[in-house]
């Protein structure tokens, strides 16, 4: 029986003309760039300091004033007006004055960086962290600022950081998805912030649950991803039927990019049958190693388990390893004792990847980004909690040809605006991108009439923080 054609897909399928010939000499050199297989790895623009990303996603906004930015001008002025009009804010009839800090910040490393009572364990390996004290964003609301975060827009749907990686850079590991996401959350533009939108659909992220699940939920049925009822043989055959099926479907259509990502999709999850059990599985772990992360303590488990998985990841090949602590960081009140409950939670499992990635040789070519969708405020909103502020906060990166013991850019006296190498979301990822070696004015995609890249017409590279 023959399949059903489109008049376009017999034209598309049989045309010889001239003007077909004509159009495949000036896309060859397009055509012999594009791998067959879309995850093969790819040569960088030059010659990278880094080859994978960890970014840990501290959903709701910590407050920069009382982590890893102290302003003694808060605990002087405590209670007093702001002296400067206050930009657009999310709650904006239940703003205050100046609130000091209800933490000490102490000075660790060679270097001497400010780190708070939050975060003692990660204050332990400052001389590997650059802190960025001066991100900027543009949005003052969750949804936009995460989405600015993630994939450089805050209002339309754009691919998300990793899978602009993952589409320039390609994969090492073929058996395993070369973009992951842990715990993702499902709020705040949700899988937006892992999509690879108008990019082929084989870059787009692997959620590994989501933020509602337990990691105890997850470990469990890790021994459900290999099918003991069948041999791989049978498996194959039957995987191979199913293609041929989906292939005369997608034949007998117009060129659907997600239907050729579902086709890929079940060739990596044939693939991954043989490696991602023994990837996921950290009962293996020395007891050592799994105390370093915090998975002998309750309160430190959740987020440990998955900066280990991010360390295995790595390890093997992965791009870019997403693990988010969501969502709780957004205090507009009860600030001191839900700041310090999420810290707890993270602050031992943070140091602990840092310290392993460093004893295995794996930091100096892995770049570690930590933050959130924006800081807060340094006013009090209502009686204990802070406001949301993207006008200037801290996030920072370690590893992957960083300068270590380093502080970059500076807020004004009040923790409020950045004065000093302002680096906005653009900026941020301009150099991230640099850092793996590819030039973020390079890396588009042409779509819908015109190329995009994940700074937009914006970003530059902060050459001062790379060693």
């Amino acid at each position: 029986m023959i399949p059903e054609i489109s008049r376009r897909a017999l034209l598309r399928n049989t045309a010889c003309g001239f003007g077909t010939l004509g159009l495949m000499g000036l896309l060859s050199d397009v055509q012999a760039a594009e791998p067959a297989n879309p995850m093969a790895p790819k040569k960088p623009h030059f010659e990278p300091r880094a080859k994978r990303v960890i970014f840990l996603f501290m959903h709701g906004g910590p407050s920069s004033v009382d982590t890893f930015d102290p302003k003694p001008r808060l605990e002087k002025d405590n209670g007093k007006p702001l002296p400067f009009k206050r930009p657009l804010t999310f709650a904006e009839g239940q703003m205050g004055g100046l609130m000091k800090s209800p933490w000490q910040f102490k000075r660790y490393g060679e270097s001497g960086l400010p780190v708070s009572d939050l975060f003692p364990h990660v204050g332990s390996c400052v001389d590997d962290i650059c802190m960025l004290h001066s991100v900027v964003g543009d949005s003052v609301a969750h949804g936009g600022a995460s989405l600015q975060l993630h994939t450089g827009s805050n209002t339309f749907t754009r691919p998300s950081m990793g899978s602009w990686i993952v589409y320039g850079l390609g994969s090492e590991n073929q058996n395993l998805p070369g973009f992951i996401t842990i715990k993702p959350s499902l709020a705040h533009g949700g899988a937006k912030n892992w999509s690879s939108a108008f990019l082929p659909a084989a870059y787009q992220g692997t959620a590994l649950g989501n933020a509602g699940i337990k990691a105890r939920d997850l470990v469990e049925p890790i021994e459900n991803l290999v099918n003991r009822d069948l041999t791989p043989e049978l498996q194959r055959y039957e995987l191979d039927q199913l293609q041929k099926i989906n292939r005369r479907h997608a034949f007998s259509r117009e060129y659907d990019p997600e239907l050729e990502g579902r086709i890929q999709a079940f060739e990596l999850a044939f693939r991954m049958q043989t490696v991602a059990p023994e990837a996921l599985d950290v009962s293996k772990e020395s007891a050592a190693t799994k105390k370093l992360y915090g998975l002998d303590r309750e309160e430190t488990f959740d987020f440990g388990w998955q900066c280990l998985l991010a360390r295995r990841f790595a390890e093997r090949g992965v791009r870019f390893i997403q693990c988010s602590h969501s969502y709780k960081w957004d205090q507009h009140s009860d600030l001191y004792r839900l700041h310090t409950k999420n810290a707890r939670e993270v602050d031992i499992p943070i140091s602990g990847l840092l310290k392993d990635l460093k004893a295995r040789g794996l930091l100096k070519d892995t770049l570690v980004l930590w933050g959130a969708e924006f800081g807060r405020t340094p006013v009090a909103q209502g009686a204990d909690g802070r406001d949301h502020n993207p006008y200037g906060y801290t996030m920072w990166l370690a590893g992957g040809g960083m300068k270590g013991g380093f502080a970059y850019g500076a807020t004004d006296e009040f923790g409020y605006y950045a004065v000093e190498d302002r680096m906005h979301l653009h900026d941020l990822h301009a150099t991230i991108l640099y850092l793996l070696g590819l030039e973020h004015t390079k890396l588009t995609y042409f779509y819908g009439g015109r190329n995009f890249r994940l700074t937009d017409v914006a970003g530059n590279v902060a050459h001062k923080i790379l060693a």
